[in-house]
């Protein structure tokens, strides 16, 4: 079985996420750490999802069998987690999620010492561990060595105090009415507290999680319904987190949905009018529009585009000495203030931007207009490798002659491909589409 995708682990809870798979990846988790460890300890938080009870008491079972102390500090979200490890000096943190899944679905996200996510090759360690049942088996801990946990629920102060301070001591949100759509999850005690502290007018919506209404019909998943509170209020600017809270999606005060790329294209260039943006460019991934990245040049900036997923987003940032980059889907990194994608974070900047420009959010965060694009998640019976498939090549050349940007990639958790075009004539990209959909149904059928 493939344990790792492009987000961590996930699968749907009791099926893929089961409680003794689960407490078998702690152990060599653990095992993985156990020759670099300097403290210890692993941190474990989890959203809200009602499996995560039982994945959390799987991973501190797992972890103690081998040696390991645990922290548990509960419902945080994924980049607390990541921030939370390294300010307690934890040897590796592990955040229980699946994001913005559904509820019945759950995940497993992992981080270093210092807050950075696994790598390829890290994942694969941990894998091939997974897998010797011999090794596992004399690893087990006994007598003295067994480990011991001990949860924590006031932590998340630190978190809160942190992300404050990435907001400009010398403004406030004072007579800012800002509506923010926790989705349920891990974000619902986090995001109020720091928008009230900051001077906010603030409405909240989906910030009374019951454990299976996680991500439903409400946060970043399903904005219109932001929207229309945005309206109903009359609010200047409209916030929506997911379930794990390291996304962000906004409105603005008509109710209409920011893009992703026209967001962090305006955020790039307000770093670099204040001297604080660096290596002269930002990351974006290969789904971002091909409107981004003209909008930069024009101010003199690089577009770096990196595969899909905020943790090679990050790598590419580090490789190019970027402390900007994020995903048009809203997972956002400031690196100075956070080391994965905040939607708290990322929010906060947004806001200092709205407040210091003196523009209303329409006109804040609207610069350019964007290619068309279309976007389609395409059911399959099977997954094969797509330079194999017969015409494949031709179908590219033929989108490629077009001028159009093309990217097929299958979901790391469902059989399903996801297929996206970009360009210029909507009316020909969407006649395009139709052929590329009645191509792969027929191919991977």
């Amino acid at each position: 079985m493939l344990l790792f995708g492009t987000d961590g682990v996930r699968g749907k809870a009791g099926k893929k996420i089961n409680a003794f798979d689960v407490m078998k990846l702690a152990m060599a988790t653990g095992i993985y750490f156990k020759p670099i460890s300097k403290t210890n300890r692993i941190l474990v938080g989890k959203d809200t999802r009602r499996s995560g009870y039982m994945v959390e008491n799987a991973l501190v079972s797992g972890l103690t069998a081998v040696g390991f102390d645990v922290v548990q500090i509960g419902p945080m979200p994924t980049p607390a987690v990541a921030f939370l490890t390294e300010d307690m000096r934890c040897d590796a943190g592990i955040m229980i999620s699946a994001s913005h899944n559904p509820f019945y679905d759950n995940g497993i996200k992992f981080f270093d010492c210092e807050g950075n996510k696994l790598d390829k090759a890290k994942e694969a360690a941990i894998e091939k561990i997974f897998h010797d049942s011999e090794l596992i088996a004399s690893a087990q801990a006994v007598e003295k060595s067994i480990g011991k946990s001990k949860r924590i629920d006031d932590v998340i102060g630190r978190y809160i105090v942190h992300i404050k301070n990435s907001f400009p001591k010398h403004l406030t949100l004072a007579g800012k009415r800002v509506v923010i759509d926790c989705a349920n999850g891990a974000g619902y005690l986090a995001g109020p507290t720091i928008l009230e502290e900051l001077g906010a007018d603030l409405v909240v919506l989906g910030n009374e999680p019951n454990g299976f209404n996680i991500n439903e019909n409400c946060g970043a998943m399903h904005p219109e319904y932001l929207a229309k509170a945005v309206v109903e209020y009359r609010a200047d600017v409209g916030i929506a987190l997911d379930g794990d809270a390291d996304r962000l999606v906004m409105v603005d005060e008509k109710g209409h949905v920011i893009d992703g790329d026209k967001l962090m294209g305006v955020l790039a260039i307000h770093l670099k009018s204040q001297g604080t943006l660096k290596g002269n460019g930002m990351v974006a991934t290969v789904m971002s529009n091909q409107g981004l990245e003209e909008y930069l040049a024009q101010h003199e900036l690089a577009l770096y585009r990196s595969a899909v997923g905020d943790k090679h987003v990050v790598e590419m940032m580090q490789e190019k000495g970027i402390n900007f980059g994020g995903e048009q889907s809203g997972h956002i990194i400031f690196s100075d203030y956070a080391k994965t994608g905040d939607g708290l974070s990322s929010a906060l900047q947004a806001l200092a931007y709205l407040v210091q420009s003196g523009l209303k959010a329409s006109e804040a965060f609207n610069p350019y207009e964007s290619y068309p694009q279309k976007l389609v998640n395409l059911s399959i019976s099977s997954k094969k490798e797509l330079s194999s498939l017969e015409g494949f090549d031709a179908l590219c050349d033929k989108i490629e002659k077009a001028n159009m940007r093309h990217l097929f990639r299958y979901s790391g958790t469902e059989n399903k491909i996801r297929l996206l075009l970009e360009g210029k004539d909507k009316k020909a990209l969407e006649a395009m589409m139709d052929e590329t959909q009645a191509f792969f149904t027929k191919a991977l059928a």
